[in-house]
């Protein structure tokens, strides 16, 4: 198999890191061979098919790794398929995620050009045992919409071009 795909993630608190694992699964599903590593423990895109990119949202700011991964990378991510995903608002709300995918949008502005990504925004997750006060006060919830997130995965594997046969 050299469908070789890398899932790259920024969390600062694991859900991020998590839902980057279980679209790795998704992936492995469709029948392509996955890395998933942390953003800023990748040293190259080299020898992947496509790159799906994930980060937290935490105030209107797309995890730093998942930005820096973008900075770092973005002439060879031209290249291939690249699905860019995001992290944040506390319900899969429609106006919620609109407002996340806005805050995105701006920030993927100010990043090297990417070809046109394929782009998610998915609820967030909160887990008050891993918060500082006074948001460790806040209920927890997990918003991830995981019929979204599969379907995310799939059409990222449909964009994956088959490697072709030696000759």
């Amino acid at each position: 198999m050299n469908e070789r795909v890398l899932s790259a993630y920024g969390s600062k608190h694991g859900s991020t890191a998590e839902t980057a694992e279980a679209i790795g699964g998704m992936l492995r599903d469709s029948g392509l061979e996955v890395e998933v590593r942390a953003a800023a423990k990748v040293a190259t895109v080299d020898g992947y098919r496509g790159v799906m990119v994930g980060g937290s949202v935490y105030t209107g700011r797309w995890h730093p790794d998942a930005r820096t991964f973008i900075k770092r990378f973005g002439a060879e991510l031209r290249e291939m398929p690249v699905a860019i995903f995001a992290m944040g608002p506390k319900t899969s709300e429609p106006d919620e995620l609109a407002a996340t995918r806005e805050q995105l949008d701006l920030t993927l502005k100010r990043l090297p050009d990417v070809g046109l990504p394929q782009i998610a925004i998915f609820g967030g997750v909160i887990d008050p045992a891993k918060l500082h006060f006074p948001f460790n006060r806040l209920p927890a919830t997990d918003a991830r919409d995981w019929d979204a997130i599969r379907a995310f995965a799939v059409r990222f594997a449909e964009r994956v071009p088959p490697a072709r046969a030696a000759a």
